[in-house]
């Protein structure tokens, strides 16, 4: 587990960011190089150009994003255009998957993304905490690339993040007690029409303070592609809010049910516009929607959830998934973290790599809203 630590304004967050893990966001660039030009048929001048085009749309939402963005590339030795690039390889990685979909024959098919859910208390019930957590499941080069990002933004609140190296967030939790886990989702609207990236998106998720909050940065602009945002607070707020390209029209929330949030990869809203072609492209996520549901019934504990998210049923491609070596290389596919989280008392856990074989360890995040000592080291 490599854990980076930053503070301060986002353009020197960025730099040590970029610094302390220099090694690992050059291979995350390395790494979609091969990716892209297996999955899109772009080389990487290609991939740049593409990637230059969301500049704009991210300078007129969140400016400071792009200096967190450039100080990573600084940090790391790269140029801009190569963390952005990194940082929008959902949009690049599905809209080829969206232009497959009318064909006969199936092209690259990348692999299922997370089985993620949240627990709530009824209103009045104080004894039971909110809880959230994923497994996140993709290609195997991230389990080399994988960090554990912890940020005390001096425009923000202080929020601890799983990402892979050089993104800016993806599953994660922050001092206002807020939480996020995700799902990719993909429509015949993933076109990469350049808009809001989502894991811009996911980042400015953890700026917020409230579920409403969250919501609103989702109807702030003209979002690029789809995926699932699931959103939970230490208050007993969740909402699960599964989004198309496009803007706040095309926002679809689904609510808890008897107290429970489950989602896999795949839209569940019945009034979708775009055409889902989720299952198509990530076929086994109904199955694992079938196994949250039966293991996520009743108020399930921290230790139920541990047992769910090592659920082996349809192996290997499980709740907890493995590697086909049926598959192409570049695409196998595996649960590489699992991530729980107790709202209330400020509490991640962590399992790299399969939870079926990998104890989760309970990451010391105390320092969550703590006032900084004056002078102290990153």
């Amino acid at each position: 587990m490599t854990r980076i630590r930053v503070a301060g304004a986002p353009y020197e967050r960025g730099r040590q960011y970029g610094t302390q893990a220099r090694d690992r966001v050059r291979l995350s660039v390395q790494a979609y190089q091969r990716v892209f030009a297996h999955y899109a048929g772009w080389d990487w001048p290609a991939v740049r150009r593409a990637a230059a085009g969301f500049e704009a749309p991210i300078a007129a939402f969140r400016p400071a994003y792009l200096d967190e963005m450039r100080g990573i590339a600084d940090g790391a030795g790269l140029d801009l255009a190569d963390v952005l690039a990194i940082n929008v390889r959902t949009e690049v990685m599905y809209a080829a998957k969206a232009r497959q979909a009318p064909l006969a024959a199936r092209g690259p098919v990348p692999p299922a993304e997370c089985s993620a859910f949240a627990v709530v208390p009824a209103p009045g019930d104080t004894q039971t905490a909110t809880l959230l957590g994923q497994n996140w499941d993709w290609l195997l080069h991230s389990a080399q690339t994988l960090v554990v990002l912890e940020a005390r933004p001096d425009d923000g609140p202080d929020f601890v993040t799983v990402v892979e190296a050089g993104l800016l967030a993806k599953a994660g939790l922050n001092a206002a007690g807020l939480g996020l886990v995700t799902n990719a989702l993909v429509t015949d609207a993933d076109l990469g029409a350049p808009g809001l990236p989502y894991h811009v998106l996911l980042r400015a998720i953890l700026d917020c303070s409230t579920v409403t909050e969250a919501l609103t940065v989702l109807q702030a602009g003209m979002r690029s592609s789809s995926a699932n945002y699931l959103i939970a607070h230490a208050s007993g707020a969740a909402l699960d809010v599964e989004a198309a390209p496009g803007d706040f029209t095309r926002l679809y929330p689904q609510l808890p049910e008897a107290g429970v949030l489950l989602h896999t990869n795949h839209f569940l809203s019945p009034r979708l516009h775009p055409v889902d072609l989720s299952l198509w492209a990530m076929p086994d996520s109904a199955v694992r929607l079938h196994r949250l549901r039966a293991g996520a019934a009743g108020s399930p504990t921290l230790g139920d959830l541990r047992v769910l998210l090592a659920d082996h049923a349809d192996y290997p491609h499980s709740i907890c998934s493995h590697p086909d070596p049926r598959e192409h290389p570049l695409e196998q596919g595996a649960t590489i973290a699992s991530v729980l989280m107790d709202l209330n008392a400020r509490r991640l856990w962590l399992a790299v790599g399969n939870p079926c074989r990998s104890p989760y360890q309970e990451l010391d995040v105390s320092w969550l809203g703590a006032p900084a000592a004056a002078g102290a080291a990153v």
